[in-house]
């Protein structure tokens, strides 16, 4: 579409102006990647390994990865065995392979009204329809329950209820779950309903996204297709990568590691909430509950790509709503603004210079 290739454009701009304060893109904050740890690890695992490592390995990926995932997913409360989820080049193969399981051309998938933009790209790439709350005649569903992008929000109880009660298959996503602020997620919909969630899971959000290690629990009755399309789209995932990560995982705290990586996302979301309220105190929002951003609704209408050229002319980028909504319009202007990599002295300011820029581009529409 003309307009995303126009949203890639103002984005390349302002990677090119380092004045510019980049409250859009959904980046982890960098001082949180484990660099020095993971570069010891890699060459521990090159000395030791390196033959085994660089050498072809099993498509279903690394057998003691899988096992520390397994692990982690039955303490969730989803008892599954290593032998019944694969590795993925990151959560996006994980999607892929669900949606052309999933989806044929022309068919509905039900997802929320603002969703997370790399889904809706799979599912139109399929040629399935991806629509809001569009049941009945929806084939399947995709939610993020455990912590939802753009909007930060957990599912309720009731919320998954519905959900389930809905009994279709299901795209559950878990790409932030575990950085819910108020502390690790509960089960995933999978453990209720494991015959037809397909689970996805991703190292990209709690240690780096650099690393593109995910992962995917199919439905039983589906491991053996999801394994055979993951074989054609790139025989195995990076195995010094899995290798490298195993060997940091066995030395790391990882549960303090999203303990601290919480607190600190739970004290940027506060001081940019502070900030909005203060510089933009028409725009609506609920406070997020977890994750990178705040979703915010303008009082009025408009096109959110303008306003980012506008906004960008300021010095301050966002992502636009439309990116995240499936049918790329709305009725009303809403963006993403992410508070997860930019310096917390620089939020403020990237507000402010957001309201100057609404005040312009208002004088204009």
């Amino acid at each position: 579409m003309a307009w995303r290739e126009r949203i890639e454009g103002l984005y390349r701009r302002a990677a090119e102006n380092p004045g510019t304060i980049a409250l859009g893109g959904g980046f982890p904050a960098p001082h949180l990647f484990p660099s020095d740890a993971l570069a010891n690890s890699s060459q521990r695992v090159l000395h030791a390994l390196g033959d085994q490592v660089l050498q072809y390995d099993w498509p279903e990926g690394r057998e003691d990865l899988r096992a520390w995932i397994a692990t982690r997913l039955t303490q969730r409360g989803l008892a599954v065995a290593p032998e019944e989820l694969l590795v993925t080049s990151g959560a996006q193969q994980a999607l892929s392979i669900a949606a052309e399981v999933l989806l044929a051309p022309g068919q509905r998938i039900d997802v929320d009204a603002a969703t997370y933009p790399g889904a809706l790209e799979i599912f139109e790439s399929r040629g399935a329809k991806p629509l809001a709350y569009s049941r009945p005649g929806a084939r399947a569903l995709y939610r993020m329950p455990g912590l939802a992008n753009p909007t930060g929000a957990v599912l309720s109880a009731d919320g998954r209820k519905a959900l389930l009660a809905q009994e279709l298959p299901l795209i559950e996503d878990e790409a932030y779950a575990e950085l819910q602020f108020a502390g690790p997620p509960g089960p995933p919909l999978a453990a209720e309903a494991r015959d037809r969630v397909w689970l996805i899971g991703s190292f990209s959000k709690t240690l780096s996204p650099g690393l593109r290690v995910g992962w995917l629990v199919p439905p039983p009755a589906a491991f053996a297709q999801a394994l055979e399309l993951k074989k054609l789209q790139d025989i195995q995932s990076n195995g010094v990568t899995q290798a490298l990560l195993m060997d940091f995982l066995a030395r790391d705290d990882f549960e303090a590691r999203l303990a601290h990586a919480r607190r600190y996302y739970r004290a940027q979301a506060e001081r940019l909430v502070e900030a909005v309220r203060r510089e933009l105190p028409e725009w609506t929002f609920e406070v997020p509950q977890g994750g990178f951003s705040l979703w915010l609704t303008a009082p009025e209408g408009g096109d959110g790509v303008d306003l980012l050229e506008t906004a960008l002319a300021h010095g301050v980028t966002f992502d636009p709503g439309r990116l995240f909504q499936p049918s790329g319009r709305s009725r009303r202007l809403a963006l993403r603004l992410c508070f997860s990599g930019v310096p917390a002295e620089a939020l403020g300011e990237g507000a402010r210079r957001l309201a100057i820029a609404w005040r312009s581009y208002r004088g204009r529409s």
